[in-house]
């Protein structure tokens, strides 16, 4: 079976966690949109990690890793991700990587820099990790595929052709240093050399191993609203966020995916720029950052402080739709106990009138919240295992919660660890 997990929101919704904690109970954890420019932390026997590149699966000795071919493949930042888990104790662990798979060149990373530069208090925020210019690459058909390291005659007549392509905008746009050919080839054989002991015809493994009825699980990376698509476009990264993207982007039929769990953080959080309507400021903002997530809530990839909210069930609603929820995880839940009552964005008021239907960005930008309040419960649910334990107030939060974005809450996250989880 084929399970999907994904993010509701702007991400920092809790995936890392939730796929740690399924992979358990599985075989095979794909990594199928993205790159090494957002982070999943991990709390666990070996200690607290900050994935990027690798599934969060990667710490069961029964599971097999894979970076599917939709991801933005960032080779010696892979093979230094494995390297420093070996490092600290973690058994290495197996890794596969789609042949198909394009790779992050070290000029997508300059290029994303400059760009931001260029763009100075217009810039997108971005990680500067090169990711949008990767995907600009990719489908400008400039990019290079895994399969392309080893047939080293083409490979080197297409980076002189790339490099003559790229020397102009670097000399003439950004007025930086030029590629050099030679180099940039020889670097190439070096990621030849790390990748090959990974490289795998990954949607022909996939194939077999749902024939075999193995269980996969699919690790998106962000989340609804920085969806290209669907998201609060131009403030969106470059990849789809979404479950579907999950076949395109690992290589398996769209419907063999038979479960998509999203995961729904319990109070609003963002990295980055653009539309934010129940966002919070000052003492209160700082309040919530530094009791959040499992240290603060701060860009696992950045460090940046991310933008704090309250529960915004309009944004939510439309992220789970959009993914095609099945069931939604409830995360972080525990580190609101400190609150007398709580705030949940059930409305947005745009040009006088109240809709709860997620706009597109222009009218975004207007929104207002409308907010209901409930009261807090006044605290700690850490430790507790059972639903009906949860203070009364706790439970009509989630119950609130749950009605609002009208998909079932089959599980609620109140601690870091891997085993602080409450089914329903």
């Amino acid at each position: 079976m084929v399970r999907a997990i994904v993010g509701a929101n702007w991400g920092d919704e809790g995936k890392g966690k939730i796929t740690d904690m399924l992979a358990n109970e599985s075989d095979i954890i794909i990594r199928f949109q993205g790159g090494s420019n957002a982070g999943h932390t991990i709390i666990n026997n070996y200690g607290k990690f900050a994935l990027h590149l690798l599934p969060s699966g990667v710490f069961y000795s029964h599971t097999t890793s894979v970076i599917g071919n939709g991801v933005a493949l960032n080779i010696p930042f892979l093979v230094k991700e494995i390297d420093e888990l070996v490092e600290k104790g973690v058994p290495k662990p197996h890794i596969l990587v789609s042949d198909r798979a394009q790779i992050l060149m070290p000029y997508h990373i300059l290029f994303d820099q400059y760009e931001e530069e260029r763009l100075g208090k217009k810039s997108f925020g971005s990680t500067k990790s090169g990711i949008a210019p990767f995907y600009s690459d990719k489908y400008a058909k400039i990019g290079f595929q895994v399969s392309e390291l080893f047939e080293s005659e083409s490979l080197k007549e297409k980076v002189a052709q790339v490099c003559e392509t790229k020397n102009v905008m670097l000399e003439h746009l950004y007025h930086k240093p030029v590629l050099d050919p030679e180099e940039l080839f020889q670097t190439m054989l070096q990621y030849r050399d790390m990748v090959a002991p990974y490289v795998c015809d990954v949607s022909k493994y996939l194939y077999d191993a749902i024939k075999e009825g193995k269980n996969i699980l699919l690790e998106g990376q962000l989340g609804s609203l920085k969806d290209p698509d669907h998201g609060i476009y131009p403030m969106v990264t470059s990849s789809s966020t979404l479950a579907a993207y999950g076949a395109i982007g690992a290589g398996i039929a769209p419907y063999e995916i038979k479960n998509i769990t999203t995961v729904v953080k319990a109070y609003s959080s963002a990295v980055g720029a653009g539309a934010f309507v129940s966002e919070i400021f000052g003492e209160e903002a700082d309040e919530l950052r530094k009791r959040g997530g499992d240290g603060g809530e701060y860009g696992a990839t950045t460090g940046r402080p991310r933008r704090m909210g309250w529960f915004d069930a309009v944004a939510s609603r439309y992220g789970c739709r959009i993914q095609g929820s099945t069931e939604v995880a409830l995360t972080v839940l525990d580190v609101l106990g400190y609150l007398d009552e709580l705030h949940v964005c059930v409305g947005y008021e745009i040009d006088g009138e109240v809709t709860k239907d997620f706009p597109t960005t222009v009218r975004l930008e207007r929104a207002k919240p409308v907010y209901e309040t409930l009261p807090g419960w006044k605290c700690e649910i850490r430790g507790i295992k059972k639903y009906e334990d949860l203070p009364e107030n706790c439970r009509k939060y989630i119950e609130f919660i749950e009605k609002e974005i009208e998909t079932p809450i089959t599980m609620v996250s109140n601690g870091p660890g891997r085993d602080e989880i409450i089914y329903r």
